[in-house]
């Protein structure tokens, strides 16, 4: 167990934006959250589920919705902890720990002020080590755990909670109350034992998350070689380097969707195309699938590194695509099904970027 610093939680906000892969929200909405909490409440401390209880019940927290729609319609606060706690309520146990359901974007965050407002802590891990659009998308899916009973809650106090057959369903049926909700809502789900998230879960991904902000920083504090340091630690490669120079972004469905076309600095009749679902799920490189789901897409600016989401993107910002390989353990039987490239629709295989050249 360690406490989370005022410096660590910068660099983990930074490094969440990195692992959004372009979506899962800007986390500086979630930073100003987490801050107001501890300065409320109290400090935070970061915990392996291997130091609690094996029996003790870890909640997943997160939002729900596009995150285009955040730009406008910030969160309250009070609808994650109102998640948190009316699932407890259901479950009749009051959770040890809080947990966030992906390390990537603003729900990296979340976690952080729910646990400091009800004096828990969260645990180093997650189910995905980057943002993924579907709420089935999980490791804990693979591993055969439901992401039900779970939960839904508005900031102005409606609160859902059901039970559906498959991971799949839940995704279904969550999305469409969200529509219904103003598009943006506090979800809970993925009630697991601390035993079970010790096994099956993706262990040290907050830690990561904050070392790789470190690096970014150092990056745009102009340390000499930050940026291969950065790329050697991530095991990251920059496949392509250009400016934007086309793009379509649309909210449908309860994501955002469209396209990205960056042309390259040198040769501008070299192109790469980026296809987005919330994140960035396939690099085009002419016609050419260089890399893909469930690696990660990042695109950061050309000048400071800093990494863009979809709905920060805008025509004519100068960028690199750097493409980051998923977490270990992703690499097991279901993953292709689940959230490879022919999951969300392209029919391509699954490129592996580890072991090769950009």
């Amino acid at each position: 167990m360690y406490r989370l610093t005022p410096e660590g939680l910068q660099h983990m906000a930074l490094g969440a934006t990195l692992l959004g892969a372009g979506g899962g929200g800007d986390p500086y909405i979630s930073l100003l959250m987490v801050q107001e909490a501890m300065a409320k409440y109290g400090e935070v401390n970061i915990v392996s589920a291997s130091e609690l209880d094996p029996d003790d019940l870890v909640l997943t927290v997160a939002v729900i919705g596009a995150p285009t729609v955040m730009t406008e319609k910030v969160p309250s606060g009070t609808e994650f902890v109102d998640a948190v706690k009316s699932l407890a309520k259901y479950l009749g146990k009051k959770p040890a720990a809080v947990m966030a359901i992906e390390v990537g974007g603003l729900n990296t965050l979340f976690p952080l002020a729910v646990a400091a407002e009800m004096g828990i802590p969260v645990v180093d891990g997650d189910s995905m080590r980057r943002a993924f659009p579907g709420i089935e998308m999980t490791v804990f899916t693979l591993a055969g755990i439901s992401a039900s009973p779970m939960s839904l809650a508005d900031e102005k106090g409606n609160v859902v909670v059901f039970e559906t057959t498959t991971n799949q369903i839940a995704e279904k049926l969550a999305r469409a109350c969200v529509m219904q909700l103003g598009m943006a809502d506090g979800l809970s789900s993925y009630s697991m034992s601390a035993k079970q998230v010790a096994e099956h879960g993706i262990n040290g991904s907050m830690t990561y998350c904050a070392e790789l902000g470190r690096y970014l920083q150092q990056i745009q504090n102009g340390k000499a070689g930050a940026y291969a340091e950065f790329l050697e630690f991530a095991k990251a490669k920059i496949f392509f380097s250009g400016k934007i120079i086309d793009l379509d972004r649309r909210t449908t469905g309860g994501f955002a969707r469209g396209t990205l076309l960056i042309e390259d600095f040198k040769d501008p009749d070299r192109r790469m195309r980026l296809d987005f679902q919330n994140e960035f799920l396939i690099a085009y490189d002419g016609d050419e699938a260089v890399v893909t789901t469930p690696d990660l897409i990042c695109v950061l600016d050309h000048e400071n590194a800093q990494p863009i989401t979809v709905e920060g993107l805008n025509f004519g910002q100068r960028v690199n695509v750097v493409g980051l390989p998923c977490a270990p353990e992703w690499h097991q039987p279901g993953m292709l099904e689940l959230v490879g490239p022919r999951a969300f629709g392209y029919d391509t295989d699954y490129r592996s970027i580890e072991g090769r050249d950009a």
